[in-house]
């Protein structure tokens, strides 16, 4: 079945097999989504009387027990059926005649694609949102945990100051803090309702879009419905930005980790049940696990980019190109909640090697605490600076181990309520209780 096919037309096998491409198995994604918007738009559609009350009760149990064979795994595109509108519209067709016919009135599936693309993507960023929550807990738990182990810091992967393994898991935590304001950004450009904007040019159809925003707990609505249909591929690309951002965090924080577990740093230790082993060599224990984040995330860092190259010199207005956004976007969502789930399991097992900087090859860490040390006695800082190189130059250098470290954000004093209190006022500016308050009065 098609929504656009017309009596006595058919369409080549061939051409029907590279138009519909993916579309079956990305659609599964979007299914509770298209039944949800369905619902909004079916209450719309009885309040300027295209739909009878009576009909409207049908069509909201109907859609309930199709969302609910989304939610249990029984929910099927069927063979022969282009996409998942024309699935919920010939069930309902098949379970209601006249009155599933009725449903599409004032809708095109250039809008209905776009709103399941945006319930979608809403939701899954909130999912994103809280599985970086988690690994920030974690990060920042150990953090404090290890706030007073010392860690060789490196410029040019040359040793160059004294570190703490508090710095090092803070950092992470700090940068997830960043990533989740991008991810906000991408939520709430994803959170606005382009229902209603038809192919883009709207509907002589007294529609009511506010109404639908409002069902479907949107932010706003996307009022020009021109750029309701721009907005694809933009509230994708942004996404994606927003994911390889994370990514990008993920990717670098497991390079130090494979850096750190290796004989030649030995700062960490992955415990037994993280590592691998070789088929050769019998005193392996590979990295698996960091390798491949690292792998991984570099993988979707490039996602923004394939969005771009997609979209690019398209003119205004609807063209199937969008169509292949799907299988960028959808699995990335995936990959990436996987990547989020490894990594939190792989901090909560890492263990911390202690007393590092004790080892005399760190000596020449503690140079800059030398020429400190000396300024406070009153020396210039840049006769201080020739001096204690002239004291290493003449193997007279002897290095001052305790550190004086105060100031916020620094070995002692990580600041880790203000990057706490940075992490939740970026989540809470997400604004998805209302998203989530609306959608569960439409399913009531």
């Amino acid at each position: 079945m098609k929504l656009w096919q017309k009596e006595g037309v058919t369409t080549s096998e061939q051409i029907e097999r590279f138009t519909v491409g993916r579309d079956r198995e990305m659609d599964q994604y979007l299914a509770q989504f298209d039944v949800l918007g369905n619902l909004a738009h079916a209450q719309m559609l009885e309040t300027i009387g295209l739909l009878t009350r009576d009909e409207l009760t049908a069509l909201q149990a109907e859609l309930k027990t199709i969302y609910q064979q989304t939610q249990d795994g029984q929910f099927a595109i069927e063979d022969g059926v282009e996409d998942v509108h024309s699935q919920v519209e010939l069930m309902l067709t098949r379970a209601l005649g006249d009155t599933g016919k009725k449903i599409h009135s004032g809708r095109s599936r250039n809008d209905q694609v776009l709103v399941d693309l945006k319930l979608f993507t809403r939701d899954r960023l909130w999912q994103v949102a809280g599985a970086v929550r988690q690994v920030f807990d974690q990060l920042i738990s150990r953090s404090e945990q290890h706030k007073d182990d010392l860690l060789p810091g490196y410029t040019h992967l040359q040793i160059a100051m004294p570190s703490s393994f508090g710095l090092w898991f803070g950092a992470y935590a700090e940068a997830l803090a960043d990533d989740m304001l991008t991810l906000q950004t991408a939520y709430r450009l994803s959170n606005r309702n382009p229902l209603g904007s038809g192919a883009g040019y709207g509907s002589s159809f007294p529609l009511n879009r506010t109404m639908t925003t409002e069902l479907l707990g949107f932010e706003g609505m996307h009022v020009n419905v021109v750029y309701a249909q721009m907005s694809r591929g933009k509230t994708e690309q942004t996404a994606l930005t927003a994911l390889a951002a994370v990514a990008a965090t993920i990717s670098r924080m497991a390079m130090d980790i494979c850096l750190y577990n290796s004989q030649n740093f030995g700062f960490l230790v992955l415990p037994d049940a993280l590592t691998t082993g070789s088929s050769i060599m019998p005193h392996k224990k590979n990295p698996d696990v960091a390798e491949l984040l690292r792998a991984k995330t570099n993988r979707l860092k490039a996602l923004p980019m394939e969005v771009t190259l997609v979209m690019s010199n398209l003119p205004s207005g609807y063209h199937r190109d969008m169509q292949l956004l799907k299988e960028i976007l959808m699995p990335a969502f995936d990959e990436l909640l996987d990547c989020l789930d490894i990594t939190n399991y792989m901090l909560e097992h890492l263990q911390v090697k202690n007393n590092l900087l004790d080892d005399p090859k760190y000596d020449l860490l503690f140079s800059v605490e030398r020429v400190n040390e000396l300024v406070l006695q009153g020396v210039p800082f840049r006769e201080a600076y020739q001096t204690v190189g002239k004291e290493i130059a003449s193997h007279t250098y002897q290095p001052p181990r305790t550190l004086h470290h105060a100031h916020e954000g620094s070995i002692g004093n990580l600041g880790s309520d203000l990057i706490v209190a940075y992490m939740e006022q970026a989540q809470a500016g997400f604004g998805a209780e209302k998203a989530k308050e609306a959608i569960e009065k439409l399913l009531g």
